[in-house]
């Protein structure tokens, strides 16, 4: 089980990648590693953190795969809330 999921749009294979990799870099800055990933060559890239599963998907995969209608009951948090940083 998990304690968030979310969902990210890349606009190609290359831009989730390198989503991927830096949200790996920022993880692991906060001493949480990433225990598995799937789908690095694909439209939809999944990374598991833990409490924290990741999913990044092409525009078109996201919209096929609609997971915002499959978890539509599911709690909804602000994630701008939790920034750190003054950007």
């Amino acid at each position: 089980m998990f304690d968030y999921f979310i969902i990210a749009t890349a606009t190609n294979q290359r831009q989730s990648n390198a989503i991927a990799e830096e949200i790996r870099v920022l993880m692991k800055r906060e001493s949480t590693r990433r225990r598995n990933i799937e789908g690095k060559d694909s439209e939809w890239i999944l990374g598991d953190y833990g409490d924290i599963v990741l999913h990044i998907f092409t525009e078109e995969a996201r919209e096929q795969y609609d997971l915002e209608r499959l978890w539509a009951d599911a709690k909804k948090v602000d994630w701008q809330s939790f920034r750190t940083d003054s950007h």
